[in-house]
């Protein structure tokens, strides 16, 4: 198939590799303008880039899609398909239309659930136990188009945002080469997407990595699995920050009568290799982190020029 490739971070450029390897015909990549990056200022070329640049292809990279001379650029474009997975703009109707299979969108998550900005992040947050790709044809609303493929995977206790975005990024670019030839011969039926049981993925922000230890272990524990490893999990020990980067629970029927003894964001227990932190229900041990100014590290390492006390207050 001809294709128009739309996309930037590393989620499409896994997609656009697979077109590429499965033999399309990809016409042009459109893509973010390159950013600065690090103290240097100096302009970083998105993922979608590197991968266009790597095979030749003609990359366009507009500050806004839906201007009239953005728009004019892609009708020179002689293409059946515009494929489109995390671009980062709003496209237009026109530019929906001007392809004749129209524009489709791989999305992580399985439609209608979780359209938006963050779904990777917020099936951890929720505790989901599965998730996916849906390929979905694309209208003007905001990840509402029908849904015409999907793939599922299972999502673990041990995943983070970083295992799952890697796993759904393969997944991504195997439902879409899997997807368009069954589109192109008309054997997808597209199916609506059901608004009621539809929720939306907020982008995630810095500040929502503050850990609130009234909430429960398990939450806690999906809080920094979810934003790991951006934007992290953070609490505040003595005044600096803490970063949180690996938890496991301990339960409430599991605590002893001491540790239930102690408020919610109270260190409860104190060994050798890592410590524990009380929660609104149960407790979560805390085995990785990152104290400010210093390097990530394990808590057992941490410990070793740190000296922590129960009943010390976190946040």
């Amino acid at each position: 198939m001809k294709i128009v490739f739309m996309g930037t971070p590393d989620f499409a450029a896994g997609a656009l590799k697979a077109l590429i390897e499965a033999g399309h015909d990809i016409k042009l990549v459109v893509t973010q303008p390159d950013r600065a990056k690090g103290r240097s200022d100096k302009l970083i070329p998105s993922p979608v880039k590197e991968v266009a640049l790597e095979h030749d292809i003609p990359v366009f990279q507009p500050l806004k899609i839906k201007t009239p001379e953005s728009v004019a650029e892609l009708k020179k474009v002689d293409a059946d398909i515009f494929v489109v997975a995390a671009f980062g703009q709003i496209i237009s109707k026109e530019i929906l239309d001007m392809p004749r299979l129209g524009c489709v969108n791989i999305h992580a998550s399985l439609l209608p659930k979780y359209r938006g900005a963050s779904p990777i992040q917020r099936v951890i947050l929720d505790g989901e136990e599965k998730t996916g790709v849906t390929i979905m044809q694309m209208d003007e609303g905001i990840d509402t188009g029908d849904m015409l493929y999907k793939v599922e995977t299972k999502i673990s206790d041990e995943d983070t945002f970083e295992t799952l975005h890697d796993r759904l990024t393969l997944l991504g670019a195997k439902a879409i080469t899997e997807a368009l030839p069954l589109l192109e011969k008309g054997e997808l039926t597209p199916k609506k997407q059901d608004d009621s049981l539809s929720c939306y993925a907020k982008l995630i922000k810095k500040e929502m990595g503050k850990i609130d230890f009234s909430k429960s272990a398990a939450e806690v524990s999906r809080l920094v699995r979810g934003m790991n490893p951006w934007p992290s999990a953070f609490t505040f020990l003595n005044s600096k920050q803490l970063k949180v980067w690996k938890v496991s629970v301990t339960e409430e029927a599991m605590l002893s009568e001491s540790e239930r003894t102690f408020d919610a964001g109270k260190i409860c227990r104190v060994s050798k290799n890592d410590f524990s932190v009380r929660c609104g229900e149960g407790a979560v041990n805390i085995s990785e982190l990152q104290l400010e100014g210093k390097k990530r590290m394990s808590t057992k390492d941490f410990l070793l020029g740190v000296k922590l006390e129960e009943g010390t207050a976190l946040g």
